[in-house]
């Protein structure tokens, strides 16, 4: 093989120089960038959509961003815009630190040491760019 590149990081380079070439503004797009577009939904909105509105019985919101959080740590924390979105709209359903942090760890026995750490480091990415908004 005369190409010893890694083929993960060719196809990175070539989508990147494809979107180049259909938009330059999409040289400096960055997912982070992606996620200050997408609006923290209040907790009452998180509610009515996705918690225990309709199913009186069922999960309320923050219950079920604590499983997305859990699935998302589980896959790795790959998924980074994700997970720190889920951490945002957990805190704005009321969620603690601590409880954000304990389901993080909790994760560990199941994904594993990196995974968690990943997961943390992002969880606390969120928390502390919150805490320099509200100072």
């Amino acid at each position: 093989m005369a190409d010893s590149q890694n083929p993960f990081e060719m196809f990175i380079r070539h989508a990147q120089d494809m979107a180049k070439s259909m938009n330059p503004a999409l040289e400096s797009f960055t997912p982070k960038g992606f996620e200050a577009l997408w609006p923290t939904m209040p907790k009452e909105w998180m509610e009515f959509a996705f918690g225990n509105t309709v199913n009186k019985d069922g999960l309320d919101a923050k219950t079920r961003l604590f499983l997305t959080l859990a699935g998302l740590t589980m896959q790795g924390a790959q998924a980074e815009s994700q997970l720190r979105v889920t951490v945002r709209h957990l805190l704005e359903a009321g969620a603690k630190k601590q409880e954000i942090a304990e389901a993080i760890a909790q994760m560990s026995m199941f994904a594993g040491i990196p995974a968690m750490t990943k997961a943390a480091q992002l969880a606390k990415e969120v928390m502390d760019e919150q805490e320099d908004d509200e100072t």
